[in-house]
């Protein structure tokens, strides 16, 4: 797809059945005459279009089926007028937005275009705010919006149907940006308007190559269209990794949860979901590797995740969790959150990007968040840095674990005690997963899985 395959080329290498909805709107609007702006030769340059590529509009819109997960898909024809943005084509937009709601089905937008149409002047423009308001009505009733970047995306187009998805995929080497070719700046970087630059920059979740785009959407749809429930049941807690006893100390309980041979989040969620899809990015110039956050697959059911790795989590990170728990929390999907951290990243850059305002997003993500969150802190839990992502009332341990109102060290050096005295400090802060439970913290330490046979 990334050699501009046409619209329905483009739905074939998607969809595995597809019937086309009819076109609504004015009937004849714009079929004939140059346009709202009597713009000369518009209707010989549509013409044209249409006996070029087959089609009478820039985008086809219809009922979908990907590898048995339904949807309402959109495909733009680049061919037609570089895919641009005109009245017709927000008609077509409008009703697939609609179609998708009153059906509560997920919508995926196969785009490719350069943006609005330049004949049709500002009512071309004002298309956008057609989609974005037939993009908040689905966003309120709830289903999905998925977005698959082929060459190019830009302009409008992206600012709207692209980058206002809820997961974003793009072809490899595909053209991403609101700029199109023609009209940025002589000495900028190529590489930040192609889908890769965008993925670093965590604008998108995942460059994803032709042969494996069907099976990644529908993963991505039987993840973000699960069986409806009013009241879904919590993410069930996972079993702990590893055999280590309860620790005997404060500085113990330390030791274990830094130890470098402790089993990570990475570790964790692949023995947890049968398949999992990682979202990636907080869409504001920002990607965190230590925080992994996504979707997955456990005994049939949807769970959303958010992971710490043991870094200390940067902005980025806070804001890509609060992006997933707040999109699980329409879906109706419950959510799985691992603790393990020494706490927010607090250098300059981190202060730079906003920590402060990031970690009360994702204070507020959690809080607000109307299905079940389950948490687990699998090893350090490092002060309001950890705590943002944990669940309250619903939270358990690991025995190599440990939750503080800040580390042992920082706590003695504020506390005007020497280096001598962290090991007692630790054990002040009662900090140990059984103090954690008796503390009430903690609703129960967990253990391994029994051993079979």
């Amino acid at each position: 797809m990334a050699d501009r395959l046409t619209a329905r080329a483009a739905i074939a290498a998607v969809a595995t059945e597809f019937e086309e909805l009819a076109e609504a709107g004015a009937p004849g609007r714009d079929s004939a005459g140059d346009g709202p702006l009597a713009w000369e030769g518009y209707a010989a340059s549509r013409a044209r279009a249409a006996a070029r590529t087959g089609e009478e509009e820039s985008v086809v819109h219809g009922l979908a089926s990907v590898d048995g997960q339904r949807c309402v898909l959109v495909s733009f024809e680049f061919g037609f007028l570089g895919g641009s943005l005109g009245q017709r084509t927000g008609d077509r937009l409008e009703a697939a937005y609609e179609a998708a709601r009153t059906r509560g089905l997920a919508l995926v937008s196969l785009i490719a275009t350069g943006g609005s149409r330049m004949q049709e002047g500002m009512v071309a423009l004002t298309q956008l705010q057609r989609v974005a308001r037939a993009s908040a009505r689905l966003r309120a009733s709830g289903p999905a919006q998925l977005a698959v970047l082929r060459d190019p995306t830009t302009g409008g187009g992206w600012a709207t149907l692209g980058a206002g998805a809820d997961v974003i995929l793009a072809l490899p080497g595909a053209q991403v940006g609101f700029a199109g070719s023609r009209v940025r700046p002589a000495d900028a970087d190529p590489h930040a308007y192609t889908a890769e630059g965008q993925l670093a920059a965590g604008q998108i979740d995942a460059v994803v190559p032709p042969d494996e785009l069907r099976e990644t959407v529908a993963r991505w749809l039987e993840v973000l269209q699960p069986p409806g429930s009013p009241d879904p049941g919590p993410a069930p807690v996972p079993d702990a990794l590893s055999v280590t006893g309860l620790p005997a100390t404060g500085w113990d309980a330390v030791r274990q949860a830094r130890s470098p041979s402790r089993p990570r989040a990475g570790a964790y969620l692949d023995g947890y979901f049968d398949h999992r899809l990682p979202l990636s990015g907080d869409r504001c110039g920002g990607t965190d590797p230590g925080t992994l956050c996504g979707f997955g697959r456990r005994d049939g059911r949807t769970i959303a995740y958010v992971a710490q790795g043991g870094t200390a989590t940067r902005p980025a990170g806070y804001r890509t969790a609060a992006r997933v728990i707040r999109l699980a929390d329409r879906l109706g999907v419950p959510v799985l959150t691992l603790i393990d951290t020494p706490g927010a990243a607090n250098d300059a850059e981190a202060e730079r990007a906003g920590a402060g305002a990031a970690i009360a997003d994702a204070f507020a993500a959690v809080a607000g968040a109307r299905v079940p969150v389950t948490t687990l802190v699998i090893g350090e839990g490092g002060s309001g840095g950890a705590l943002a992502l944990a669940a309250p009332g619903n939270t358990y341990v690991t025995p190599d674990s440990y939750f503080s109102v800040i580390a042992p060290e920082s706590a003695a050096a504020i506390l005007k005690r020497t280096p001598d005295e962290v090991r007692d400090t630790a054990g002040q802060l009662r900090l140990r997963p059984q103090d954690l439970v008796e503390l009430g913290f903690a609703r129960a330490v967990v253990r391994p899985r029994p051993s079979e046979g």
